[in-house]
């Protein structure tokens, strides 16, 4: 019992030294920014009677500028792990947007590919997107806009430096 209120205090000593102004760095606000960005989207979704999540619109837009991608392809364009893409998959082939097909050059490849369904619901989400970004860069000008740009691109930056050390 001892040793346990000698551990506890010992953290103790160590957080006290260190204090963390989290609230005024630029994590919280860009996770705030995020969920609001992401609670917009689903709300409009759902305004317009879409069936749909950010991820799936996500997944129609890629397949709209190149269908027929494989589900590694996919994966690393939608910044996700192969198995979480695979049960996104089932769900958007279960609604009709997409469809997979064994690759004829490679019999465990899967190639994905929107349905006319799929087409017809992503041109559905186009006003949408553009009312997002008007509503996110109202009374931003220009030059604000490049400057958030550019601090988001040198975050990324500063978190990839940090994998490519892990």
């Amino acid at each position: 019992m001892q040793l346990r209120v000698w551990f506890i205090y010992f953290c103790s000593l160590k957080t006290r030294d260190l204090h963390i102004d989290f609230e005024n760095s630029i994590g919280p606000w860009l996770g705030r920014t995020g969920k609001l960005v992401d609670y917009f989207f689903q709300e409009s979704f759902n305004a317009k009677g879409l069936d749909l999540t950010k991820e799936q619109m996500i997944v129609l837009k890629k397949l709209t500028f190149q269908d027929g991608l494989n589900q590694n392809e996919l994966a690393f364009l939608t910044l996700r792990d192969k198995s979480s893409l695979t049960r996104l998959l089932s769900k958007m082939e279960k609604k009709n947007y997409i469809f997979r097909e064994q690759s004829r050059e490679d019999k465990r490849i899967k190639n994905v590919y929107l349905t006319d369904y799929g087409v017809e619901v992503y041109e559905k989400t186009k006003p949408i997107i553009q009312n997002l970004i008007t509503t996110m860069e109202q009374n931003i000008s220009q030059e604000e806009k490049q400057q958030i740009i550019q601090i988001f691109k040198q975050i990324q930056i500063n978190f990839n430096s940090k994998l490519e050390h892990i």
